[in-house]
């Protein structure tokens, strides 16, 4: 049994509360009497462990006490963007060789095609006192290189949108994990006691996506309910079925609440189940929402000078900018870990159209963002993760010479960015060969990002787990990973 924190859980705890339960009926039998007195006492150690999600977090001193993850959606290419590879247009219309290539799969769109490389539709240049190389498509993150972190050598080893998504955000390519704001909601809880741990923004899109986005990859898995992500939806009730009924007075409501939390506390106290504890948890924070949530969603306390910095896009409720306003505010009232997700950059085809138009809708409240967060005085406490699950490939997709080319999905390597929190400002780690097409320093992969993340959260990643089914669960895993510690401060 793991002594570092919790007990027993799902499938185990549920045998035992149901021999528990058989044995509480048997009254007057010594032995069941006996079983059930330790059973109580090993259930009640786990109800409170799994109700508190505390235990004896922090490991160490944190860097940082909160987490943005401006999640885009699709994979983002890093060719265009931040992975300068001037030398491609030498190549341009060459077949990608074998050396280069290894024998890597491609997916099926592009594996009955030859891979013509295809030079970056962008201008580069370098930013900042860092010298960062940065795309013509992202003007508004020139004036935060030496604010960011450049992360070239990111590796994952699935292919596809799910499965990479998955691993990218729970560690695991299969459904069924906890997220990685699940696990910072499990661990260390929230400083507001008024608003979810962990709350999900989704951006509202001008055109439909046809990339869903499920609610897995914010969800709890094994872990209680209770630390799963919140969506808060861009519409007039951010929460459904959050507002009392038409007719029902707060006092009434409150009554009910109060009665119905009692006949909980006597089932909990019968079964000693954690999903009961996390209903009444969370009964109650419904109650408080009904207040916390619209507040936080009234932006018309903001000044002009808010949506000026974040483009004119913010006033549109449930835009990414919106929602980078949104973060913002919900990391100042102590919310551990905010997801943003924006959709829509799989773009097999009219990189130079749709990527572009990504582009514009995250460029300048991504970096507005950032800028927000330092001049009050908050970046340094909060990690600032940009990223998508995958990167693209350095061949085009379709002709390669067509305005309406694409590229494909890329696994061996891509950028993301993080910021604040602990993390080396101004600072570009890892590099691809000339193709942009393997990790050629520092690799990166998506276990190692992750036991950095809950590194700087002041978590020790190899002792952070969960018992389910028998297992000492991890986020990430059993396979090796590390702590990158050249890119922290």
């Amino acid at each position: 049994m793991n002594n570092d924190h919790r007990c027993i859980t799902t499938n185990e705890g549920a045998r035992l509360l149901a021999r528990r339960a058989f044995l509480g009926r048997s009254a007057g039998l010594s032995l069941g009497a006996l079983s059930l007195g330790l059973l109580e006492n090993v259930a009640a150690a786990s109800v409170s462990n799994v109700a508190s999600g505390r235990g004896d977090l922090p490991h160490f001193a944190p860097r940082a006490n909160n987490v943005i993850f401006l999640t885009q959606s699709g994979g983002p290419s890093q060719i265009e963007l931040f992975d300068h590879k001037p030398g491609l247009h030498d190549w341009a219309g060459v077949e990608l060789p074998d050396s280069v290539r290894q024998g890597q799969r491609v997916t099926t769109m592009t594996a009955n095609q030859k891979q013509l490389i295809m030079p970056p539709r962008t201008k580069f240049g370098r930013y900042g006192q860092s010298g960062a190389t940065l795309g013509e498509w992202l003007p508004f993150h020139w004036k935060i290189a030496d604010d960011v972190c450049f992360v070239k050598s990111m590796v994952t080893d699935q292919i596809n949108h799910a499965p990479a998504m998955t691993k990218f955000l729970t560690g695991h390519q299969l459904v069924g994990r906890p997220s990685m704001g699940a696990w910072a909601s499990y661990g260390l809880g929230s400083a507001n006691r008024n608003l979810p741990d962990y709350l999900v923004l989704i951006s509202k899109m001008n055109r439909p996506s046809d990339q869903p986005l499920y609610d897995y990859y914010w969800g709890s898995g094994f872990l209680p309910s209770q630390y799963q992500g919140v969506q808060l939806r861009a519409e007039r009730n951010p929460v459904l079925y959050l507002q009392d009924p038409d007719g029902m007075p707060r006092g009434v409501r409150r009554t009910m609440l109060d009665s119905l939390a009692e006949l909980n506390q006597m089932r909990l106290e019968e079964t000693r189940d954690p999903e009961i504890d996390t209903r009444i948890r969370q009964y109650e924070m419904a109650w408080r929402m009904q207040t916390s949530v619209p507040e936080l969603a009234d932006l018309s306390n903001e000044p002009e000078s808010t949506f000026d910095l974040y483009g004119p896009d913010s006033r549109r409720p449930g835009s990414y900018a919106a929602n980078c306003i949104m973060a913002r505010r919900m990391i100042e009232r102590g919310v551990r870990f905010v997801q943003l997700f924006h959709p829509d950059w799989d773009h097999h085809s009219q990189l130079n159209s749709w990527c572009v138009a990504r582009c514009r809708d995250t460029d300048q409240p991504s970096a507005a963002l950032v800028t927000d967060l330092k001049q009050r005085g908050l970046l340094d406490e909060t990690l600032v993760i940009w990223g998508g699950e995958f990167g693209r490939g350095v061949a085009g997709q379709g002709d390669w010479q067509s305005t309406d080319a694409g590229r494909d999905h890329h696994p061996r390597c891509f950028t993301i960015w993080m910021a604040g929190g602990g993390v080396r400002p101004g600072m570009t780690y890892g590099a691809t060969d000339d193709f942009s097409f393997n990790v050629a320093e520092n690799p990166v992969h998506v276990r190692d990002l992750h036991a950095t993340v809950l590194h700087l959260l002041g978590i020790d990643h190899q002792r952070f787990t969960y018992r389910f089914q028998g297992l000492d669960y991890k986020l990430t895993g059993v396979e090796e990973s590390r702590v990158v510690e050249e890119i922290l401060a």
